[in-house]
């Protein structure tokens, strides 16, 4: 699985005009599903995001994560997240799940953070969907993710 974890002050994603998921503070994670990921990879990933220590404490440091500040989450299916464009000009999505696939792994994803973080707030986009994302990234801070750790 691959993520990009962006730092917001607040987050929404719509769907034909309507707001379908909307945090304040926390984090939007885009989050693409490769061929081959696992429940594993999505365990893995999931306790990254909540617990990578990118929000500052009270020196100014990145010292705090998610679940320290008591933030919101917002995860967004992606799959141009696997695209591959170092040969040509169009990226080649070869690598990313089948869509039924990747949406029963971006579920596990969302199940697994909501049963095990139960005071944590998760709203999600539309799987497949068009969607328009709209952020203020706090910062700004990106991180990226990959399960297979290649970056």
């Amino acid at each position: 699985m691959r993520a990009v974890i962006q730092r917001v002050k607040n987050a929404k994603v719509e769907v034909e005009g309507e707001i379908v998921g909307s945090i304040s503070k926390g984090l939007l994670v885009l989050l693409g599903v490769k061929k081959g990921d696992t429940e594993d990879d999505g365990i893995w990933i999931a306790e990254k995001i909540v617990n990578l220590r990118i929000f500052e404490d009270d020196a100014g440091k990145m010292n705090k994560s998610l679940l320290d500040i008591g933030g919101e989450l917002l995860l967004v299916s992606q799959f141009t997240l696997l695209g591959d464009a170092r040969k040509g000009r169009r990226p080649s999505f070869s690598d990313a799940a089948p869509p039924e696939e990747a949406e029963k792994l971006f579920e596990f994803v969302v199940r697994y953070l909501s049963q095990r973080y139960n005071n944590l707030k998760i709203e999600t986009g539309v799987f497949g969907a068009m969607m328009d994302v709209h952020l203020v990234n706090w910062g700004p801070v990106t991180i990226l993710l990959d399960s297979e750790k290649i970056f």
